[in-house]
């Protein structure tokens, strides 16, 4: 690919003076120039010159070693969705590289901002299988919005220019860079410039107002529309304009789980969570509203259950950035595609100021029906056993809902996103799309050094907190003032779910035997809690938010509960599960 034919007009603050450096160097100039000030990576032999190089640069860039290389890429995720910026990530060739795919992988599909950068070996020897040498470039193509190979140092500030764009414009996504190591020793006349537009690359589209203004008067004629928002406004910076909307409008709105946070859980226009372990109005409903308003959602299988059955008697409106997802899963009456914050701003004058009192109060008989089977067993147990539902509620009652909170995937995942309390926007940390066991620990890491000032909570399952349990280690070098809670009911919990309600309890292959959690948490010299009885419940988690250094709580949990309410794999929403 010829990238000086691709890239256009790059004239951002450029430094028009060249000077004389080495590949390597100028790889660390470069982020530098866009603003990178954390990094996270591990090194190898094909990526030690850089590494070299970054030595020289400690007060520029804070390189954080995690403890592998898919820590770095979640840590880098968690970084960029509480930011907002871009997450770097750095790994060697060969394992160090694939080891990323899983952390790229997760970005891709769940539209975070990553730059990736992994050494290569020597240009002369692609393709002849030399040590540690894996064809990473074809491997992340299917994972990564966009990627490339760099062969010559000359190369190096017009590609990563190039790739902090891409993975920040638009739908944000994953960009992969691989250097040769002939590449970081070369020497060139390095020069920088920003990257602010390529050829053919059509970020944002307009906006059409003709569009905005077919959506405005279905929903001005609509009898019970409902919003269903997801992370597309958050990124797009759309919360004021959402909040506005569904005011002025009257509309009750919902949201799918990377969509949490955007408006206040208490906002009593805010109905819940769609999706399959979502609240019960909400995914009833969407079989019964008239109009249905999706904004920055792609319309995932778990929101969706049965396509056959979604929302068929409703007009469906589609605010979207990326034309790709329009029509991709359910058809729409009118797409407006464009940028969040701009096509709702576009769309609020146009609203007539509404109220639906009466459809309203059918979501408010849901939730009724929804807490008396199903909420109030969660957060206030009648049964001896403590429940995960109980844990979240104590925790929001120290942080007043104004932690970030870092969740892993499961049980303990779908629990954090019903109950915790959201006052603030970026505040729920997930892996959504690929659902990433580990995700949550190395996520954590990068959400505390991208918001030292906010209280990061990680929520982990017993069972994925041991699939990344070594980054540990980063958190104890860092002196990160992580809080760490592991809900253990020493079994993987969603699945044994599943084989209790549709494989007739053969629990196969689902039981865990752990270690001791504690004992390990404090080998890593971090304060740690074992918390097995209610009465001792309050005051561990209390002990926890309080303290100014990272800290380990283990909470034994009720080891057959399961999850609900719960639509079946398959089955329509409208046949959602209170049991």
């Amino acid at each position: 690919m010829n990238t000086q034919a691709q890239t256009i007009n790059k004239t951002e603050n450029a430094d028009k003076k060249a000077m004389r450096i080495t590949g390597s160097e100028a790889i660390i100039r470069s982020l530098i120039a866009e603003g990178v000030d954390v990094l996270y990576g591990y090194p190898g032999g094909a990526i030690m010159p850089v590494y070299d190089e970054l030595y020289k640069f400690q007060k520029e860039i804070h390189h954080v070693l995690t403890r592998h290389e898919q820590g770095a890429a979640h840590a880098a995720q968690g970084y960029a969705r509480i930011s907002g910026k871009v997450g770097v990530a750095m790994a060697t060739s060969g394992p160090g590289a694939t080891n990323l795919i899983t952390g790229i992988a997760d970005a891709q599909i769940d539209s975070t901002p990553l730059v990736c950068i992994t050494g290569q070996v020597a240009s002369h020897l692609l393709g002849s299988d030399a040590f540690q040498e894996t064809d990473i470039v074809g491997i992340s193509t299917p994972v990564t919005k966009w990627n490339h190979q760099i062969t010559k140092a000359s190369e190096i500030p017009e590609v990563l220019a190039k790739a902090f764009y891409i993975a920040k414009s638009g739908r944000p996504g994953p960009v992969l860079v691989d250097i040769t190591k002939d590449a970081q020793f070369e020497e060139f006349d390095f020069t920088y410039e920003k990257c602010i537009g390529v050829r053919s690359y059509n970020p944002v589209p307009k906006t059409d107002i003709a569009a905005v203004k077919a959506a405005a008067e279905l929903i001005n004629n609509a009898k019970k529309p409902m919003i269903v928002w997801g992370q597309g406004v958050i990124l797009g910076e759309a919360e004021a304009e959402l909040k506005a909307i569904i005011e002025k409008a009257g509309i009750p709105a919902a949201w799918t789980i990377l969509g949490a946070s955007a408006i206040p859980t208490s906002h009593p226009l805010n109905v819940g969570m769609v999706g399959m372990h979502g609240n019960y109005g909400p995914n009833k409903l969407t079989n019964e509203c008239d109009v249905l308003i999706a904004i920055g959602m792609r319309f995932d299988d778990r929101v969706t259950g049965n396509l056959n059955t979604y929302a068929k008697q409703a007009k469906v409106i589609h605010f979207e950035i990326d034309p790709a997802e329009i029509d991709k899963n359910v058809k729409t009456d009118v797409a407006v595609l464009g940028d969040s914050k701009d096509s709702l701003a576009q769309l609020l004058p146009l609203l007539n100021k509404n109220n639906h009192e009466a459809w309203l109060e059918e979501f408010r008989a849901c939730h009724t029906i929804e807490f008396e089977r199903v909420i109030k067993h969660d957060i206030t147990p009648t049964k001896e056993g403590l429940t995960m539902g109980e844990v979240i509620k104590q925790i929001n009652l120290e942080t007043k809902g104004n932690a970030a909170i870092v969740s892993d995937v499961g049980q303990h995942q779908m629990i954090a996103c019903r109950y915790a309390e959201f006052n603030v926007t970026k505040s729920n940390i997930t892996s959504g799309g690929l659902g990433t066991m580990g995700f949550a620990l190395p996520a954590a890491i990068g959400a505390k050094m991208a918001a030292p000032d906010r209280e990061v909570v990680a929520i982990i399952g017993d069972g994925g907190y041991q699939m990344t349990i070594q980054e540990l280690g980063t958190i104890f070098q860092q002196r990160l003032p992580v809080k760490i809670v592991v809900l253990n009911n020493e079994f993987l919990g969603m699945v044994r779910q599943w084989q209790q309600l549709f494989f007739d309890k053969r629990y196969a292959s689902t039981e865990m035997t752990n270690p001791d959690f504690v004992t390990i948490a404090k080998g890593y010299y971090i304060n740690a809690n074992r918390v097995t009885k209610r009465e001792d419940l309050a005051g561990a988690v209390k002990d926890m938010i309080a303290s100014d250094e990272a800290y380990f709580l283990e909470v034994c949990v009720e080891k057959e509960d399961n999850v609900f309410p719960m639509i079946p794999s398959g089955a329509s929403v409208s046949d959602i599960r209170l049991s």
